[in-house]
């Protein structure tokens, strides 16, 4: 099994504050892993570091064979752009925004996460909305298997909550990327959307056979997206657990060394 992240001495600093510390962290290709924590303790910035969205002051972080800091500099071996973009490629991002197009259907933005496959000349060619016919069909394979075929023609401020965490889900699948990382991914839904959100994501992970990272603050759902979970307090890493052995009373004392105030206790974890 081969090591997709690696963290080794990495500290992210801020106004000479400790944000977040990581002295050692490996996630394995194929690995389903959450992140769980209070707000402010730095799980979101996790991912950040992961994607190199934002770059330690320390340590070396390695994503899927390539460094991408070291010592606090970023990609080393210019181009940096370039390799950012090539990074970019293998690593999916699921984000709170979504940062979906409202005036686009719901098929042109799952288009959208397949630009990076194309050749540059048909990039060009789908700024004008031309896309090639290879892409439509596999987009509108993708909406189906979320059940959204009725949706594709769709623009995207006609669709609810649910059905754009869907289409975000489905762009991202077009991406084809090896590692997936999601931040929240049912944070903008209501308690009935969410499980169905969750279940979509790990049969689309489970038949791509990519690594997921997930932060996740309902803890509920922590079944459906994990075998693993990191818990994570006031930046430090805490615990990183099989989903067997993460309890109620771990989770709890987590929350609680944080001194958390009582609206970001999480939901119970589902036994």
């Amino acid at each position: 099994m081969s090591t997709v992240v690696a963290f080794h001495q990495v500290v992210l600093s801020t106004a000479g504050r400790v944000v977040l510390q990581v002295p050692q962290l490996q996630v394995q290709a194929g690995e389903r892993v959450a992140i769980v924590g209070p707000n402010g303790a730095g799980k979101s910035t996790l991912l950040k570091l992961i994607s190199a969205l934002i770059t330690p002051q320390q340590g070396r972080i390695e994503v899927l064979g390539r460094t991408v800091s070291d010592s606090g500099k970023l990609l080393p071996g210019h181009p940096g752009a370039a390799q950012r973009r090539a990074l970019r490629k293998e690593v999916g991002f699921l984000m709170q925004g979504l940062h979906l197009v409202p005036r686009l259907t719901a098929r042109e933005n799952v288009i959208i996460g397949a630009l990076g496959r194309l050749r540059k000349g048909q990039v060009l060619r789908s700024w004008l909305r031309w896309y090639p016919a290879a892409l439509v069909v596999e987009a509108d394979a993708a909406l189906a298997a979320l059940g959204l075929s009725q949706q594709a023609q769709q623009r995207m401020d006609q669709l609810s909550g649910g059905e754009r965490q869907k289409v975000a889900l489905a762009r991202v699948q077009l991406q084809r990327p090896r590692l997936l990382l999601a931040d929240e991914p049912t944070s903008a839904l209501d308690p009935s959307a969410a499980p169905q959100v969750c279940h979509a994501l790990r049969s689309v992970v489970i038949e791509s056979g990519q690594t997921l990272l997930t932060v996740l603050h309902d803890l509920s759902l922590l079944p459906l997206l994990a075998d693993r979970v990191i818990g994570i307090s006031d930046g430090r890493l805490e615990w990183d657990l099989p989903l067997a052995q993460v309890t109620e009373d771990r989770l709890q004392g987590l929350y609680q060394r944080h001194h958390a105030p009582a609206t970001t206790t999480p939901q119970h974890l589902h036994p």
